[in-house]
């Protein structure tokens, strides 16, 4: 896969989240930031026990480098910005948090990766992919994925007691 301006030349296998993956999991979460929450073993572990479908990239070494974790309809989770989907949708899959190894950002990852949830939602029969992105803390790469990958914006929505403002969007699944 050799995709982008600073591609590199990788073989991928995605698989499904193990446990043993959650160390992983929050080194690769916690490089992302601030564009998704700093997490610790035990709130991944929780995060993944709400998650309807989860999926690792590995590397040729079979290390996670980049992954997806999403939350379906009607769960019992908090979050202001997964709520806010479900209000807006009977049926949706709900991207929590995508996050890719600073190696290997811009190859291609998370094309695969956003790929897969499309192909989960197809499979689950869910009428919307869901997600947002942060526009306080600016993460004007980010937009411009999820623009480039057909998601629509819907709505802004302060979070966090204001310290983060979220671009609410959303992609039809046919």
């Amino acid at each position: 896969m050799t995709e982008g301006a600073d591609a590199t030349d990788i073989s991928l296998a995605l698989r499904s989240v193990r446990h043993e993956d959650i160390p992983r999991l929050v080194e690769l979460n916690n490089q992302a930031a601030p564009a998704v929450p700093v997490e610790t073993a035990e709130s991944m572990a929780a995060l993944l026990d709400v998650a309807q479908w989860t999926a690792v990239v590995e590397g040729p070494d079979q290390e996670p480098i980049g992954a997806v974790i999403t939350v379906g309809t009607g769960a019992e989770y908090s979050s202001e910005n997964y709520l806010y989907f479900e209000k807006q949708f009977d049926s949706h899959l709900y991207i929590d948090r995508v996050f890719v190894d600073e190696a290997h950002r811009s190859s291609g990852i998370g094309q695969v990766l956003y790929r897969a949830v499309e192909d989960e939602a197809r499979r689950l029969g869910v009428s919307a992919v869901t997600c947002e992105v942060n526009l306080e803390p600016p993460n004007p790469r980010s937009l411009a994925f999820h623009h480039r990958e057909g998601f629509r914006d819907l709505d802004t929505q302060a979070t966090k007691g204001g310290a983060v403002v979220v671009q609410l969007m959303a992609k039809e699944i046919r």
